[in-house]
């Protein structure tokens, strides 16, 4: 018996111990087991306590009379799958008749405490049928990505949701985005991991930083073009105009309008080109956009009015030709002068990393998504990287960015080098750069150098 309970309370030790340091392991090994059984137990009461559950039908109100039997109870959502996830567990239920998937979304906060979870959100999966996913833990404060395929496309895995999913920066669904941070909040990292993840794909990088290159700059091997000034960043992007116009050309030749193409073959954009045909996309990277729309001059003034143009005309009609644009900055709003306004409701997908006040928030998603601007004022200091993304359908998230250094970024451009494309119209803006140097291979039987 003695050692019945030892062993018990050693369990208890490591069980406690997993909690606080490797709450991931906790939930692997101890979490799952006690949540299944939580939710499980306790799932009538819950949905009863909650009002999700719906009177019982007149037809069985009418048997129980007739065969003199006890009112029949309310009947809760059916369970029609329970999965458990490596940060939580995935419940789809059936709504009963008159329920509505927004009462389990007005609900969700009660879920959350009575079953004893982290966090809880809830989606309509198809008519009649909700999905609850449920984390057991706090996935935002230490931030893993799962080890992943290769997505292919233009879609990149840069964050970690706060329901324990992947958020993918899609650049086909979402072509043109926003990002918007203070100082400290984890926007470059933010930029850093999309430049990262787009290395490895077959796509032309364009950046545009006015830092005279600090974050951009290191990373220049894997971009075709780069711009450090707003002067040499206005002839950049009359030359993306430029280019624009000429994949317009290329579509044009190629549509071949007549009775005997079939539908399939007709094509309004790049993707449905012929592989041998198909341009380059190219992903245009701004980084503070407030240094290209700051003037002091007239000279400045009419500098800045043909780079807004540029960029308006590129967000408006780049899409098509495969021209995608990422704007950052700390604050984009109306006082950066006219045509700010005009590209913001261009740029559908919206990214706000911590602001210093509600009218930075409000820049962001006060046109989109109002339910937003609080949860982003909301983000602590002491989490850098932690952000609110939504986009014009008014549905938003909390994600997060694990952390990557520069030297593990440029790493990979580096690695990568030989999949940055030459575009014609943008040779004059090829960042130049000394070839890389080679790590000399030891002769046979002698023993590398230890540093």
């Amino acid at each position: 018996m003695t050692a019945l309970w030892v062993s018990l309370a050693l369990v208890a030790s490591v069980a406690l111990l997993l909690r606080w340091q490797r709450p991931a392991w906790y939930w692997m090994t101890f979490g799952i087991l006690f949540a299944l059984v939580r939710v499980l137990g306790r799932y009538a009461s819950v949905m009863d306590a909650c009002g999700l559950t719906v009177p019982p039908s007149r037809w069985r109100l009418t048997l129980a009379r007739m065969t003199r039997r006890p009112v029949p109870e309310a009947r809760a959502p059916r369970i029609l799958r329970l999965r458990p996830t490596r940060t939580g567990l995935v419940l789809r239920v059936k709504l009963r008749p008159g329920q509505d998937a927004f009462d389990f979304s007005a609900a969700s906060d009660r879920l959350r405490h009575s079953f004893v979870m982290r966090n809880v959100t809830t989606r309509e999966i198809r008519s009649g049928v909700v999905e609850l996913r449920m984390t057991g833990y706090d996935v935002l404060k230490r931030v893993q990505m799962p080890a992943l395929p290769d997505g292919g496309g233009m879609r990149v895995p840069v964050a970690i949701r706060e329901d324990g999913e992947v958020y993918y920066r899609d650049y086909r669904q979402i072509p043109h985005a926003l990002n918007v941070g203070a100082t400290q909040s984890g926007k470059s990292v933010y930029q850093r991991n999309l430049v990262a993840g787009l290395a490895a794909l077959d796509v032309a990088l364009v950046g545009i930083d006015c830092k005279q290159g600090v974050e951009l700059a290191p990373l220049a091997r894997r971009f075709t073009a780069l711009a450090d000034n707003p002067d040499t960043a206005v002839d950049l992007l009359d030359a993306l105009v430029g280019h624009m116009e000429d994949v317009y050309q290329l579509i044009r030749r190629e549509q071949r309008l007549s009775a005997d193409i079939p539908d399939a073959e007709i094509t309004a954009d790049i993707w449905d080109l012929p592989d041998r045909l198909r341009p380059t996309p190219i992903v245009l990277m701004v980084d503070e956009v407030a240094e290209l729309a700051l003037f002091a001059t007239k000279d400045e003034e009419k500098r800045r009015d043909r780079i807004i143009t540029s960029l308006v005309r590129l967000s408006q009609l780049g899409r098509a030709a495969g021209i995608y644009l990422e704007i950052c900055g700390q604050r984009f709003g109306s006082e950066l002068g006219k045509g700010i306004t005009m590209l913001r409701a261009q740029l559908t997908g919206r990214t706000a990393h911590r602001v210093n006040d509600e009218t930075s928030a409000n820049m962001a998603f006060g046109d989109v998504a109002p339910d937003a601007v609080l949860a982003t004022i909301q983000i602590p200091t002491d989490r850098p990287g932690t952000a609110v993304v939504g986009d014009s359908s008014g549905g938003w998230v909390r994600i997060r960015t694990p952390h990557l250094t520069l030297r593990r970024a440029v790493n990979t451009c580096n690695a990568h080098a030989h999949r940055t494309p030459e575009i014609p119209a943008l040779d004059a803006f090829r960042p130049v750069l000394p070839p890389l140097a080679k790590t000399p291979t030891p002769a046979a039987g002698t023993a590398p150098a230890i540093a």
